[in-house]
């Protein structure tokens, strides 16, 4: 139901959503749902950016994001519009919620229950149950603050951040240590310290240039557990589009946006695929880097090239999406193949920034929960390598990995898996260029440094042309799926204040 409607000269608005991954999704149908006559156009021929899927003999293959962590994010978006997930897909709580392997085969599962998982701490390193649920009852406090109170502003201005009962909570929430020295404050093992650092490296940067704040995603990871939708994760960009379709968004895909024609400082129109429309505003959900480098004039740029070179930038990836012939009974649903040494791959990936020497990976086999993603009796398979962004990725580099990866998986696995691959595709820089015009092929955004939080990002709101929004993971607040999904509802709510 549309609940008001914001009119300009007795027409509702018209509004343009510029790309469809989850935070122009979310921007969309909040913005729809106030009573905006909203278009959403994107350059590829689905919806879901990086969450988007492709089919071959018989497989699924999710293209992108594989974790769902965070479930209440997602619960709170559907509740706006009087629905639940579990009217759009059935989620399933993963036990083990994901494995890590370790050097000479070591596996670490990691149980759905918190209580085991504290269990199997205590049965590495004496004391560590203890300190696993002190550190584990902070990062939920974090989660409480960061996720609740401070991710839904817009940081616009440190003035936002100046109640006092914030500026308690933000230094109780740790945002000026390290991560780290706050893991190392509670553990000591080389392999604790890896299962808890990794989704730091995976997401952000490294662990001694991020606040300890992001401790909140051991609590989700490990506390409220890792989920995953039956379908795949395509399936959830899926139900966002068909919430934003249920209260009026148009979608047009396969169209390239252009130009933003701006006169007086606002944008009057948009061009795509050589058609001009009249727009009261825009959210710029695609690369930010991309809308001002390509489609605004210089003088309406908010950041210019060596603003963006001095970025620190999540990592971009090499992704190898593999259909097997038969099951691999050793794998698990999320593999963390830690056998190497970490801080080298994360000084590879973020300060030298060159292809890894002896490389941390991650193999993600749904069909071993999810029947419908694979063939009876066949495995889906995607090999994903965190690499620096930037890097070129010929062919025989890109073969090179493969062989590397595979090498180390099939003697985990005690399977010849290559002799039975019947469906293989590569991904990687060059493809998120071309795919999502990724500002140096990077697949998740900012990392997660102090000076690249809240205020310190990219800014949401345009300070060169009124009516323009950015959304997405390149502004606030920063990368992953949640808060791609929250950075959209806070650009339309911010859109919305703008127009009425």
């Amino acid at each position: 139901m549309q609940n008001t409607d914001p009119k300009m000269n007795g027409h509702a608005h018209e509004i343009a959503v510029i790309g469809s991954g989850f935070s122009g999704l979310a921007a969309a149908a909040v913005l729809a749902k106030e009573g905006a006559r909203v278009t959403v156009f994107e350059k590829n021929d689905t919806i879901g950016g990086r969450a988007r899927s492709f089919t071959e003999e018989g497989f699924v293959f999710d293209m992108g994001p594989s974790w769902y962590w965070m479930p209440d994010v997602y619960d709170r978006f559907f509740e706006q519009f009087g629905k639940s997930a579990s009217d759009f897909y059935e989620l399933k709580k993963l036990d083990p919620g994901f494995a890590v392997i370790f050097g000479e085969g070591e596996v670490m599962d990691i149980p759905e229950n918190f209580d085991e998982i504290c269990a199997l701490f205590e049965s590495i390193e004496t004391g560590s149950a203890a300190k696993l649920r002190k550190f584990i009852d902070e990062g939920e406090f974090k989660y409480n603050v960061g996720m609740l109170d401070m991710v839904y502003k817009p940081g616009h201005s440190v003035t936002e951040f100046f109640s006092l009962s914030l500026l308690k909570k933000a230094l109780k929430i740790q945002l000026f240590k390290s991560f780290s020295e706050h893991a190392r404050q509670y553990f000591k093992d080389p392999r604790l310290l890896a299962l808890i650092e990794f989704p730091v490296l995976f997401l952000g940067a490294m662990p001694k240039d991020t606040p300890a704040l992001y401790s909140l995603m051991n609590f989700s990871g490990l506390k409220q557990g890792t989920y995953y939708p039956i379908g795949g994760f395509a399936k959830v960009a899926e139900a966002f589009g068909k919430v934003a379709e249920s209260v009026g968004v148009s979608f047009r895909t396969g169209q390239k946006v252009e130009k933003l024609e701006i006169t007086d400082n606002r944008i009057r129109q948009i061009r795509s695929n050589g058609i001009i429309r009249n727009v009261d505003g825009v959210i710029g959900s695609a690369d930010y880097h991309h809308i001002e480098s390509t489609l605004l004039a210089p003088q309406h740029r908010m950041y210019n090239e060596s603003y963006w070179e001095s970025r620190t930038f999540a990592p971009s990836c090499l992704l190898f999406y593999l259909g097997v012939d038969r099951k691999i009974d050793r794998l698990r649903h999320h593999n963390l193949f830690f056998d190497e040494d970490f801080s080298q791959h994360a000084v590879e990936i973020y300060k030298d920034k060159k292809w890894p020497s002896s490389p941390l990976f991650y193999v993600c086999c749904p069909s071993r929960t999810d029947p419908t993603v694979a063939p009876e009796g066949k495995e889906n398979i995607f090999v994903l390598m965190p690499i620096a962004t930037g890097l070129t990725d010929p062919e025989e580099v890109r073969e090179s990995y493969f062989n590397l990866l595979m090498d180390r998986l099939e003697k985990f696995a005690g399977v010849a898996i290559r002799d039975h691959i019947i469906v293989k595709k590569s991904y990687s820089v060059s493809d998120f260029k071309s795919d999502y015009n990724a500002y140096k092929g990077n697949a998740y955004g900012l990392a997660n440094t102090l000076m690249q939080t809240a205020i310190f990002k990219p800014k949401m709101r345009s300070t060169k042309v009124k009516n323009l929004y950015y959304a997405g993971q390149l502004t606030v607040p920063g990368p992953g799926v949640p808060p791609s999904i929250i950075s959209g509802q806070i650009a339309a709510a911010e859109l919305l204040k703008t127009l009425n």
